[in-house]
């Protein structure tokens, strides 16, 4: 696509330094080891790009409030069948607000009220696809005596009851013919007596053939040679007749008596042979010929077995040719057998694997376009229409993508629009992709992706405002930032340009934005903060590849660190603790990704990068360098602690806890009583716990431990006496941990202070914290509150400049707004975070503003979408009684 980027020359205020981006993609061809000296200059355009903002393929309603509080009350009244869909739709607004940890909220009510077996399979396939980063625990858990079994295979036959399908024999003209008891069918050469009674019994078809105005009624030997029928199998047909029960068959005579007893709608038949036939599927490739065979003669749980196995292993069958296949040619008749009426979920399932496997596949578009044939409800047509205009408009067929885009604008789905204005860019529309989005500013609320996507279609200044309206409406959206730094660099400012990518970098560490820093960095030749960086980068995602995926990030490493004085062992510790004292997380990544290089112990370095990343939320690398740590622990009792961690941080807290205490049996060590500690404090509310808690912590910092680790110890323990009202043991903690340069002790230290009413000496400790801090949004948030109320709000304000997403800092000032009667104003406080983030005490909080003005409706509606959030929050389960009892 076009790049937008700004062109006007500028003033150079501070030198710069160009690199030719070619030198390096010739890494990739193994031309050079080290930089080009000899490479002619190239701009620094060609060095700092900024893509587009993509058209997301996620259903993003215009009031995601309004849709969640809808599905909640719909979940109230709704019949049991219905349930599933309605979390299933809940789930795809949590994803298009990118509340991840909202999703499996969604996903687990959805598989816990499954209300069939082809639902159960769907959502527990679901389920576990979200949760993959947990697969490796099952292990653990078995260890521990637990065995995780939520997604073992289900007995498919068990789950789906057996419908009466015994016919009662009609009238019989002439009564005779009941004097014929029995009847043998021949099948070639031999013979097969059979009760004639029994056998009418097994169908209507046999019942007229043995009882009616047949022929054969009146015959005692009837030809079945010509009915694709064995007599051994025929043997098996008699004996089922009077005893409804099928011996175990091979597979092959199975199949015979099931397409005999189609050919003669021997229904009980048939329901035994599918049944039995269910137990066959072991395997993938059993799996693919047996579906078949199911269409062919439907068999619904021969094909929900079959399906299982796909399910189970999905992402390798996406892989696999033959069941992508299998499942991208079904009918609706078809997939009736093989899903019931669950076949929109499946092929939601199917499509989101699609996209994140490769979104141009046709595979991709194949499980679209029948996502697009199963979808019935409008938001799911919305849902499906858009996402394959998505699809489309990547694979450049722009007829059909804006034909799908058409389809879900139509019916609804206004986010659908960015995707026409894109098409009508492309065709050279400029003029007409502005109106687009401009219309649907003029009549909605407008939302920060509006005027994210106008600016693509301005220059100048009109440019610049529609994107600082965008961060000012959606502060989350990369883009903005993204462009506005990159301007800047061109036009040489370059301080300005550091300080909007480290604006969003600072609460949200997004890779594309690292690399463009990264860039930045290389054209001005400052290779210490390039090499740390591409080594945060490389931390997060070690398969990373930059310059629009034409160099592997391991590359570009290898390259600046040539132009990186080396650090010896005890360097990088040293860089360590100013950075970890800093309170410079992606410092430290980079800096502990380098000391894995050398030889010092592994596990805990992993370890160590392990906190960092959650304290980053990235749960996900936080997760696998967990792993790493276990796999690399040189100790039994190093690798207990580690596991415990793991099950801890997966929600297995008594699990985790049983793994420290069993270190603790092979060695007393600081990070098992640490973790021990953490995890009793954690998961017990009971003041009496305080005491074990306080004696664990004790017994660690008795144990061999680096500064790091034991300030955080002081730092906890610190915390656990001020709970116990312990002021002067608290302040000896944090004062211990200052001494070993444990930063965040300043906060505890401010509590301390602020607790023996000397609110100035807790200022002036969280001032401190402030000054050394690098990553300070909380440091401004906690100093808030010893502040007075003009300074709590310049506070305050700092907070949401530094971090948009702490939700504390709008709270406050729509109470204050709400102390000084400006209703309207303290409610527009709270719907501007709203409006971008789904958090359960802002939606609580405006939910009592708008019950306090009368707005019943209103309040009932956000006190839905948080029970949305969480469905067992008291205080909201109470004022939505409150607020029900006041609904005329």
């Amino acid at each position: 696509m076009k790049n937008l980027f700004l062109s006007e020359s500028c003033k150079e205020t501070t030198p710069l330094h160009p690199l030719n981006p070619q030198s390096w993609l010739q890494v990739e061809r193994g031309k050079l080891s080290k930089f080009s000296t000899h490479s002619p200059p190239a701009s620094i355009e060609s060095l700092i790009k900024v893509a587009e903002p993509s058209v997301l393929p996620l259903f993003k309603p215009i009031d995601y409030v309004e849709v969640i509080a809808k599905i909640h009350e719909q979940l109230e009244s709704c019949d049991p069948h219905e349930r599933s869909d309605l979390y299933m739709l809940q789930f795809q607004v949590f994803r298009g607000l990118g509340e991840g940890k909202l999703l499996q909220r969604s996903l687990r009510p959805a598989w816990e009220n499954a209300n069939t077996v082809h639902e159960k399979l769907i959502f527990g396939a679901w389920l576990k696809y979200e949760k993959k980063s947990e697969e490796h625990i099952s292990d653990l858990l078995a260890s521990c005596g637990k065995c995780c079994q939520e997604f073992d295979l289900l007995d498919i036959a068990s789950e789906i009851s057996q419908g009466s399908s015994e016919i009662t024999i009609s009238h019989v003209t002439d009564p005779s013919f009941l004097n014929l008891s029995t009847v043998i069918f021949k099948i070639n050469d031999e013979m097969v007596t059979c009760d004639r009674q029994k056998i009418a019994l097994l169908s209507l078809p046999f019942n007229a053939m043995l009882n009616g105005c047949f022929t054969e009624s009146v015959l005692e030997v009837i030809d079945m040679s010509m009915n694709g029928i064995t007599s051994s199998c025929m043997r098996e047909i008699r004996d089922f007749s009077f005893t409804g029960i099928l011996s175990n068959l091979s597979l092959e005579a199975l199949l015979e008596i099931l397409v005999f007893a189609n050919k003669f709608c021997c229904e009980r038949l048939k329901d035994a042979c599918d049944r039995k036939l269910a137990s066959f599927v072991t395997s993938r490739q059993n799996a693919i010929e047996l579906m078949e065979f199911a269409f062919g003669e439907n068999c619904p749980i021969l094909a929900a077995s079959c399906l299982q196995i796909f399910l189970h292993e999905l992402h390798d069958c996406l892989k696999d040719e033959m069941v992508v296949k299998l499942l991208s040619s079904t009918n609706e008749e078809q997939r009736f057998i093989m899903v019931g009426r669950s076949s929109f979920s499946l092929y939601a399932l199917l499509s989101e694997m699609a996209m994140n496997v490769d979104p141009r596949s046709d595979m991709t578009v194949r499980f679209l376009e029948i996502l697009v044939e199963t979808a019935t409800k409008k938001q799911q047509k919305q849902i499906a229409f858009h996402q394959l205009g998505c699809i489309r408009l990547l694979r450049k067929e722009y007829n059909e993508a804006e034909h799908n885009f058409s389809e879900a604008f139509a019916i609804g789905h206004l986010y659908s629009i960015v995707g026409l204005a894109r098409l009508a860019f492309i065709n050279g529309e400029k003029c007409a992709a502005h109106e687009k989005i401009s219309s649907v500013i003029s009549t909605n609320n407008p939302l920060g992706w509006m005027y994210q996507e106008r600016s693509l279609y301005l220059e100048g200044d009109a440019k610049w405002e529609d994107l600082y309206k965008a961060t000012e409406l959606d502060p989350t959206l990369i883009y903005p930032y993204m462009y506005r730094a990159a301007s800047l660099m061109r036009r040489q400012n370059v301080q300005a340009a550091l300080a909007e990518i480290n604006r969003i970098l600072g609460f949200k560490l997004a890779m594309e934005c690292l690399e463009l820093r990264f860039c930045f960095y290389l054209a001005l030749e400052d290779y210490n903060n390039a090499l740390c960086d591409v080594q945060a980068i490389l931390t997060l995602s070690p398969d990373y590849r930059m310059f629009e995926g034409r160099v592997a990030a391991s590359q570009l490493r290898t390259l600046v660190r040539e132009h990186v004085e080396q650090w010896t062992t005890a360097d990088c510790w040293l860089q360590l603790y100013d950075r970890w004292s800093s309170v410079d997380d992606i410092g430290s990544l980079s800096v502990i990704y380098q000391m894995l290089e050398s030889d010092a112990a592994k596990g805990v370095l992993y370890f160590r990068q392990s906190l960092l990343l959650l304290r980053l939320n990235c749960p996900e690398a936080a997760m696998r360098s967990l792993q790493l740590a276990r796999e690399h622990a040189t100790s039994e009792h190093e690798r207990l602690v580690y596991e415990g961690w793991i099950l801890y941080d997966t929600g297995h807290c008594e699990e985790g806890l049983r793994k420290a205490e069993l270190s603790i049996t092979l060695q007393r060590s600081f990070e098992a009583f640490f973790l021990k500690a953490y995890a009793l404090a954690d998961s017990n509310f009971d003041p009496s716990f305080s005491t074990k808690v306080i004696t664990l912590l004790e017994e660690a910092l008795k144990c061999p431990s680096d500064r790091l680790r034991k300030g955080q110890a002081l730092n906890n323990l610190g915390s656990v006496y001020v709970d116990c009202g312990k002021l002067e043991l608290a302040a000896d903690c944090y004062i211990n941990a200052l001494k070993i340069r444990h930063t965040r002790a300043h906060q505890g230290l401010a509590r301390v202070h602020f607790l023996r009413n000397d609110r100035n000496a807790a200022y002036e400790e969280m001032t401190r914290l402030i000054d050394k801090a690098r990553n300070n949004a909380s440091a401004y948030e906690k100093r808030s509150e010893y502040c007075d109320r003009e300074h709590t709000k310049i506070d305050l304000q700092k907070v949401t400049q530094l971090d948009p997403l702490r939700v504390y800092p709008y709270r406050y000032r729509a109470a204050v707004l709400m102390d000084g009667h400006k209703e309207k104003e303290a409610i527009a406080e709270l719907s501007r975070a709203i409006s971008f983030k789904a958090d359960l005490h802002l939606l609580h909080l405006r939910a009592a503003f708008h019950e306090h003005i009368g707005d019943i409706s209103g309040a009932l509606q956000d006190c839905r979408a948080a029970l949305s959030v969480d469905p067992n929050h008291q205080e909201i389960l109470e004022l939505r009684s409150r607020v029900n009892s006041q609904e005329p």
